[in-house]
């Protein structure tokens, strides 16, 4: 049924909904400012000329030196002598967000992990001062042996992508405000039926009790893809059929679906443009242009009364008997941005 769910060998399944796992959208921060952690003094920066007489002494992590190429500082060796006064034991760089927390430029981090360990430490006990709050660490896939000094120094995994982790330090001592990671995915479901009544129709091959089962193109939307666009994709990726987005019909929340994560499906409405199916075989087993009719009478949709709904909603838009949502490209002043609200406008 529709709002059950399977994962079977990477494959996700809820009713008419079946794909493969796809990426988890990322957030994205909003940063202003510069701050520079770490100098050698209030007249030296951090990159002044050190030599091996000379160099800052970093606790547990031993002695620094400067690395010509990077110009950052790095430590090279144990010892447990004193440390020299007056220079820094390395630097991070940041930036200051709008929420007054900090970005760690990723790009810029120590190459050597004891550098990074004794400059992460000097950063939050400065940041700690300046009454900063959350902390934002992306560590690149080139840098994953800094991940553990992070977790010890008390940072936590918020969310992964391919190519980065990252990680947030909570400075109050009261309960965290930070963004938690995403937690839905996106669906969308097109639903394509001609002048004759037919319903572009697929078979999905995956291994599944609904794998034999006609049902309407479905997947996920890519990063940045809006959901009718992702929904006209997937139609033309699964069967050929070029369409255009009439409506927006309904949608489905789900929770504790894949990674025990929330999945919201939009069904839309589509026109086809074309008719000529060309399948894809590493997803399809087949697609056809079936009766209404015989569509909706498979058993599948006789005993799941969630599908049932929406497919009998889309066939009232179909005859204009249900309005449903269109698309209208707008911009909010609170950011600037355009970005599409979808709404009934029948009424004017």
């Amino acid at each position: 049924m529709l709002s059950m769910t399977a994962t079977i060998n990477g494959w996700q399944c809820s009713g008419f909904h079946c794909k493969q796992h796809a990426r988890m959208p990322e957030i994205s921060l909003t940063s202003r400012g510069f701050l520079k952690v770490g100098t050698l003094d209030s007249k030296t920066p951090a990159t002044a000329g050190l030599n091996s007489s000379a160099l800052p002494y970093v606790g547990d992590y031993g002695y620094a030196s400067r690395n010509m190429n990077r110009g950052g500082i790095h430590v090279v060796s144990p010892d447990l002598s004193s440390p020299s006064p007056g220079f820094a034991v390395g630097f991070l760089e940041a930036f200051d967000d709008e929420y007054d927390g900090v970005i760690i430029d990723p790009n810029k981090l120590p190459s050597s992990a004891n550098a990074f360990a004794s400059a992460l430490r000097a950063a939050l006990s400065k940041w700690k001062l300046k009454g900063r709050k959350g902390i934002w660490l992306k560590i690149l896939s080139e840098q994953v042996d800094l991940v553990p000094i992070a977790i010890k120094e008390g940072f936590q995994y918020h969310h992964a992508e391919p190519g980065y982790v990252m990680l947030t330090y909570w400075i109050p001592d009261y309960p965290c405000m930070l963004p938690t990671s995403p937690s839905h995915q996106i669906g969308v479901g097109g639903f394509v039926i001609n002048d004759k009544k037919e319903v572009l129709a697929v078979k999905e091959k995956c291994p599944c009790s609904c794998s034999n089962v006609w049902k309407m193109p479905t997947g996920y939307i890519n990063k940045s893809e809006d959901i009718f666009c992702g929904a006209m994709r997937e139609v033309k990726e699964e069967t050929g059929v070029d369409t255009s987005f009439l409506k927006m019909v309904a949608f489905r929340h789900a929770h504790m679906l894949a990674f025990d994560k929330s999945d919201i499906l939009f069904v839309c409405m589509l026109r086809p443009l074309s008719y000529e199916i060309a399948i894809d075989e590493k997803e399809i087993q087949a697609a056809m242009w079936m009766p209404l009719d015989e569509f909706v009478g498979q058993p599948f949709y006789e005993e799941d009364h969630l599908s049932r709904k929406v497919i009998g909603a889309c066939v009232a838009a179909y005859e204009d008997r249900y309005s449903g949502f269109t698309a209208h490209e707008l911009t909010s002043k609170l950011d600037g941005q355009s970005s599409l609200l979808y709404y009934d406008c029948s009424s004017g």
